[in-house]
This record gives structure tokens, C-alpha cells and sequence, in this order.
């Protein structure tokens, strides 16, 4: 087996390990912030929200800082000072007995949680442009199985040992992850141009912000989080509108569980068609495809017909982070795809932080089926600019970045 195709097993195991492991603490956060106290609802449902946030605060300004530090010493130690990071951060969770400290720990997991997007640009760096897409949503299939099955197996332990012993398996399983990493990843490394500008970080981000495709990017990959992170947590309420049955969190379960089995299982085939036509029309197809499968959800009138729908949502949805992550590998200089793919993963963060407030603002005010709507609205929105820019002459992103470090140094 040549080191390329290990390196990638072997990512593959530690990203279902870390995803399926970090999505076991999710389904009792409030719980756990019951047993700090006698406190009201409005408290605790005010603390779940600060605490679930907080890790995507710390975790989109720091993502294309590790980005710009891994182009520079490689993928490999980022992703074991982030292995070991979250593994230290969630095992002090179980020890806490305040919310304070339990905000604390979130923000500082946010710090070192970038080891999936960061396996993500390791494995990116690794292949070739051709292939890329395949590659990526092959890997995706690695933490989307992990996230699915992670909530259940939490919950399970939570009620037979307690919250305590959950957190401390998870830290150890991200434990064997970083071994994996550490003992089984060779890291081959980039063939860099010796006569390559070395930009600044205003530069880089400037470039990102101006150029008409990275821009698309960066905005598409935030619209998938508002558009995944939107309705989640007012999932298991719609639920309940839609069924008369006790076990409203089993079917607010399986209902989110899938939109993760239609990710699972087309992943891989949306990043080769990719390889195969162009990510570009592949993109403008799921954005349209999203905005079809979404809107329905919004006039189910059973939950079989809103668990088809996210069925069908979470196929074209799934397509879009190895899509957008391959179409940042193919444009981003070589010296420089850490750092890009960072500020990709931040935007990615900040959808995660606008979903859920742009979720409940408008159920609060128009009702949960007004959430699928507006969402449905963005896509569209999206697919326009994506549809602009491709409209418009082709910039190379490299010269573009030239021209940006031009005008900058006038």
C-alpha cells in the first residue's frame, strides 16, 4: 500500500472517530447544565446556547491561523495539537461544576477543533486536482457516518454511566485518533516554488474578499451551515407539530439522522461528477437542487413526508463541502491552501453561528415553516452569484493576489 492511499485510511478512521465521538456530548449539553444548580429554564436554555456557540466563535478566528502555520510546518502537527487539545478540553468538561467554567472550556475547545476541517486540507494537499472531488466526499462519508451514529451511542451512555463518564470516553477516543495520526501519518511535503510570493494575511483575505469565484465559495460554504444549522434546533419542535407519539426526541432523531444518511450515501458521487464536469456546474446544480428539496419541508403535513424531504435535502446538500473545499484546491496557490482552506473553514464556522440565531429569530416571529422558506431563498441567492461570476472573465486567483500585494505596497 504506497503512503498516499494509508494516509488516507487513516484519516478517514480518525475523522469517524472524532465526529462520532464530539456529537456524543451534543445531545445532553442542557442537561449537564441542569446538575450545575437549581436553575430555571430560561437559564438553562440561555447558557445551552452561549455554550453550543462558543466553540464555532474561537474556532472561526483561529481556523486560518492554523492554516497559515500548516503551510509552513505542515498538516501533520496541527492536527495533533488538535487531536490532543480537544481530547485535554473535553475531559475537564466532565470535572466542571459551574457554567462559567463550562463556557470557558467550549471557547478554549474552539481553539484546537480544527481537526476534521484541517484532515480535510491534509488529504486535499495530497491529491491531485483531477481527482480531488472524489477524494473529498469520499472522506466526508468518514465524519458524516461518525455524526450519525455519535448523538445516539451519548445518549445511550449518558442515561446508563452519567454525563461524566461520557465525556471522559470521548476524550479518550480523540485520544486514539491523534495516536492513529501520530504514529501512522507520513506526511509528504509540498513540492514548493522556490520564486513564490510570500503574502500577508490582509493580502490573502483581501484577494479572497474581491476575487468573484473564492468569494462564491466562501459564501456558498456558509450557506450550507445556516442552511444545516438553521432548523436543528428547532427540529424537535416541528416534529412535535407534525405527530401525536411520545417518543417526539427518537423521531426528531431519526428525522435529522436523514438528511445525514442522503449526505452519506452520494457524498463521493457529487465530488466525482465533480472531477468529471466541472465544480462549478455541479455547485450551481446542488444550490438549485437544495432550494427544491427544502422548500417542501416547510408544507409537510406528517413526519414520513418531512423525513423524504430531508432525505432528499441531505443528497444535494451533502455534495457541497467536498465540491467547494475542491474547487479552493484547484484555484489556491500551493504555498498558501492551508491558510485559504482556514478562511474556507471560518466561513463554514460563522455559518454554524448565524444558523441557529437566524433559525430562531424568524420561527419566533413567523413560524418554524417560515425557517424552510427563507432558507430555501438563500440557496437561490447563492446559485445567482455563483451564476454571475461565471458569467464574468475568468480571474486567476494567483494574479489577482499579485495585483491585491501591488496595490497594496504602493
Amino acid at each position: 500500500m504506497n503512503v498516499q492511499k494509508r494516509n488516507f485510511i487513516i484519516i478517514w478512521f480518525s475523522n469517524f472517530l472524532v465526529a462520532g465521538t464530539m456529537t456524543m456530548i451534543m445531545p445532553f449539553l442542557s442537561l449537564y447544565i441542569e446538575t450545575f444548580g437549581d436553575h430555571s429554564d430560561a437559564y438553562v436554555q440561555k447558557w445551552a446556547g452561549l455554550i453550543f456557540g462558543a466553540t464555532f466563535i474561537t474556532a472561526l478566528i483561529m481556523a486560518p491561523v492554523w492554516g497559515r502555520i500548516a503551510d509552513k510546518y505542515g498538516f501533520k502537527p496541527i492536527l495533533l495539537i488538535n487531536g490532543f487539545g480537544i481530547a485535554i478540553s473535553v475531559f475537564m468538561m466532565g470535572f466542571v461544576h459551574s457554567v462559567e467554567a463550562f463556557f470557558i472550556l467550549r471557547l478554549f475547545n474552539g481553539i484546537v477543533t480544527g481537526f476534521i476541517p484541517t484532515s480535510l486540507a491534509f488529504v486535499s494537499s495530497q491529491t491531485e486536482k483531477e481527482e480531488a472531488g472524489r477524494k473529498l466526499g469520499t472522506l466526508q462519508m468518514g465524519s458524516v457516518t461518525g455524526t450519525l451514529f455519535g448523538p445516539a451511542l451519548g445518549g445511550l451512555m449518558a442515561d446508563a454511566f452519567g454525563f461524566q463518564y461520557t465525556f471522559v470516553v470521548t476524550s479518550l477516543s480523540v485520544v486514539v485518533a491523534a495516536l492513529i495520526v501520530l504514529f501512522g501519518i507520513k506526511e509528504q511535503k509540498k513540492v514548493k516554488n522556490k520564486k513564490a510570493v510570500h503574502y500577508s494575511r490582509k493580502v490573502i483575505l483581501s484577494g479572497l474578499l474581491h476575487h468573484r469565484l473564492m468569494l462564491n465559495i466562501m459564501l456558498v460554504t456558509a450557506l450550507i451551515q445556516i442552511g444545516n444549522f438553521s432548523i436543528q434546533p428547532l427540529l424537535s419542535l416541528y416534529v412535535a407539530e407534525l405527530t401525536d407519539s411520545n417518543d417526539v426526541a427518537f423521531l426528531a432523531g431519526l428525522t435529522f439522522s436523514a438528511a445525514g444518511i442522503g449526505n452519506l450515501l452520494f457524498a463521493r458521487k457529487w465530488g466525482k461528477l465533480g472531477d468529471d464536469i466541472g465544480y462549478e456546474k455541479v455547485l450551481g446544480a446542488l444550490l438549485i437542487l437544495s432550494f427544491i428539496f427544502i422548500i417542501p419541508q416547510a408544507f409537510v403535513s406528517s413526519i414520513w413526508q418531512l423525513m423524504i424531504c430531508r432525505l432528499l435535502f441531505g443528497i444535494a446538500i451533502g455534495g457541497m463541502i467536498p465540491i467547494t473545499t475542491a474547487l479552493v484546491r484547484r484555484e489556491a496557490p500551493v504555498d498558501m491552501q492551508g491558510e485559504v482552506m482556514g478562511y474556507n473553514t471560518s466561513f463554514r464556522f460563522l455559518g454554524n453561528i448565524i444558523g441557529p440565531m437566524f433559525g430562531g429569530i424568524i420561527s419566533g416571529y413567523i413560524g418554524i415553516s417560515s425557517v424552510f422558506l427563507l432558507t430555501g431563498v438563500l440557496f437561490l441567492i447563492g446559485f445567482g452569484f455563483l451564476y454571475l461570476a461565471k458569467r464574468k472573465p475568468v480571474q486567476d486567483f494567483e494574479d489577482f493576489l499579485e495585483q491585491e500585494n501591488r496595490q497594496a505596497n504602493v
